[in-house]
């Protein structure tokens, strides 16, 4: 939730609390099948926040009323454990994270071809272990990468950051005392290969000079984070094609050949003479 925008958060040499320049996104690393039991995993790393996805399906959706005749249905359940902030957090499902799973799921059906698989379910599990601002778009970062470690067919990748307002100037990417402190916060989704906004909401007051400022520099963020899910998913195949080459062809061995023994000659027996 955006604050008043009081506090100081950028340098004299325009530099944030964490060191980053203003239009600069925070460490990501993104891993790809952490989970053997889902159908499709990831973990992302983005700054301070661990998140995990899980993708469960197409599978059979139960209840069966729930089912669409024409297409898969995609339920997200986003859900912060009780550990991943400071004050420990309720384990029940907050209204928060009911709405966040809600236009997670809407974000994602725009890019997956549900229409391959009628009455059944695509259930995508974002688990947030610890949280540092911008959890909601780490999470679908994750959760569309987990999508295609699952092989659900896509017409494209979404990539998800925020952009915000700090000190009444436009930020990429705030952590969680810019969100709090801050005046203003965008988060939005991305597609890069379909030049398509899947997800955008804003909190704050912005001018229109800011607003299009932001949303410019979301997109610039959004295409950058696109890059590490691309090569991320590339690197988990580059390492099983890795692994095949390393394990080694079973030798094989020679059967000595059984040595050919000579029958002896029955001796001809000479007959008696009468």
């Amino acid at each position: 939730m955006a604050g008043d925008g009081t506090v100081q958060l950028i340098d004299e040499k325009g530099k944030r609390v964490d060191g980053r320049d203003l239009d600069e996104l925070r460490p990501l690393s993104i891993k790809i099948g952490v989970l053997k039991n889902a159908d499709g995993s990831a973990e992302i790393r983005m700054g301070k926040n661990i998140i995990v996805a899980a993708v469960y399906g197409p599978r059979e959706l139960h209840p069966k009323h729930r089912a669409l005749p024409d297409r898969a249905l995609i339920q997200c359940f986003y859900r912060m454990a009780t550990f991943s902030v400071n004050d420990r957090k309720s384990p029940a499902p907050s209204r928060r994270e009911k709405e966040i799973s809600m236009i997670l799921a809407d974000s994602l059906s725009s890019v997956v071809l549900t229409e391959k698989y009628p009455r059944t379910a695509i259930d995508v599990y974002m688990q947030v272990l610890q949280a540092d601002g911008g959890t909601r778009c780490a999470s679908l970062i994750a959760a569309s990468v987990a999508l295609a470690d699952a092989g659900v067919p896509m017409r494209g990748i979404v990539s998800s950051v925020a952009a915000g307002l700090i000190n009444d100037k436009v930020a990429l990417d705030l952590y969680d005392l810019e969100d709090q402190k801050g005046s203003g916060d965008m988060p939005l989704a991305y597609a890069p290969t379909l030049d398509e906004i899947s997800l955008l909401q804003l909190d704050g007051i912005f001018t229109i000079d800011q607003f299009e400022e932001s949303l410019d520099l979301a997109v610039k963020g959004a295409k950058e984070i696109f890059e590490i899910q691309k090569n991320a998913l590339k690197q988990k195949y580059t390492d099983i094609r890795a692994d095949v080459k390393e394990v080694p062809k079973a030798e094989a061995k020679e059967v000595p050949k059984a040595e050919a023994k000579e029958v002896p000659k029955a001796e001809a027996k000479e007959e008696p003479k009468a």
